[in-house]
């Protein structure tokens, strides 16, 4: 019988395994327009949402007493969603997985000012370690005025947002809640680009769509039950699994070989990343401590 713990570890595995092939899929979409992308990984993305809805709970499935956070969770992640795909179309598979890794820095910043956490000396040191590991990834697009390399930025930043959202949403609100509420408003915002011209798909790639939805949703749901399992700073750094699945899937599929420069900066990002995870397994451990020293 396995652990919480270990049952969140299968969890995040299965979720980094599931969004990398979700990356693989979107980046192979690049032949239809961005929006019809949304559309499908919204609308398909309710099919795994669906069967986690009680039973008694579908005919009023919607009702919320926090319509102002579900909305504002909503937009942030969509334009992360946004972002992320245009730069997975445009960049190196590698290099966007790389500057993804940000995220946590962004959430710390933001932390302060939202959640009014105190921030110390090490992960301000984290932070910083971690930003010029994402100059070096990006000095290419400084050289080139290449703006893509911003927009896995901003999707680290609308990430941060949604992260924080959600923590301050899943106090009341079910998780399947969230997350229908988020696919939802992919589907309509994709559906309010069709003026601005769709492609018919061919039978195969209609299948490709349909998948980028079923994965995203899927991954979705593992990362969160993975979460609800065990401590997030104990399972996030299995994340950095998926700079190996990109650089193997760059490499056999479109021929990217990433470069030292791409290698350094993530594992600056990297490291950055787990200082800030393992700063935050001490303050959970430390609270206790002291508690029962009052």
């Amino acid at each position: 019988m396995l652990t919480k713990n270990q049952l969140g570890f299968l969890y995040m595995f299965l979720s980094v395994c599931t969004f990398s092939v979700m990356d693989l899929l979107v980046k192979s979409s690049g032949d239809y327009p961005t929006g019809e992308v949304l559309f499908f990984r919204g609308f398909f993305g309710l099919l795994p949402t669906y069967f986690l809805i009680p039973k008694n709970e579908l005919k009023a499935f919607y009702k919320t007493t926090r319509p102002k956070e579900h909305l504002f969770r909503c937009l942030t992640g969509l334009m992360a969603l946004i972002a992320i795909v245009v730069a997975l179309r445009e960049l190196p598979l590698a290099v966007v997985v790389s500057l993804s890794y940000a995220a946590p820095l962004f959430i710390t910043i933001l932390s302060i000012f939202l959640l009014s956490e105190k921030v110390g000396v090490f992960r301000w040191l984290a932070v910083l370690i971690g930003f010029i590991g994402v100059i070096v990834i990006s000095e290419p697009g400084f050289e080139k005025m290449n703006y893509f390399y911003l927009l896995p930025l901003i999707f680290c930043i609308g990430m941060a947002f949604v992260t924080i959202s959600i923590r301050k949403l899943s106090t009341t609100e079910p998780i399947w809640l969230i997350s229908i509420f988020f696919t939802i408003t992919i589907s309509i915002a994709g559906l309010a680009t069709i003026p601005m011209g769709w492609v018919m798909p061919s039978f195969q790639d209609f299948i490709l769509l349909v998948l980028i939805g079923v994965t995203g949703g899927s991954a979705n749901l593992f990362l969160t039950q993975s979460y609800k399992l065990s401590e997030v700073s104990l399972v996030a750094p299995l994340k950095y699994l998926s700079l190996i699945f990109a650089i193997i899937f760059g490499y056999l599929i479109w021929n990217e070989v990433p470069t030292l420069k791409t290698l350094i900066g993530a594992s600056l990002v990297v490291f950055a990343s787990l200082i800030i995870f393992r700063r935050e397994i001490y303050h959970k451990e430390k609270i206790p401590s002291a508690t029962r020293h009052e």
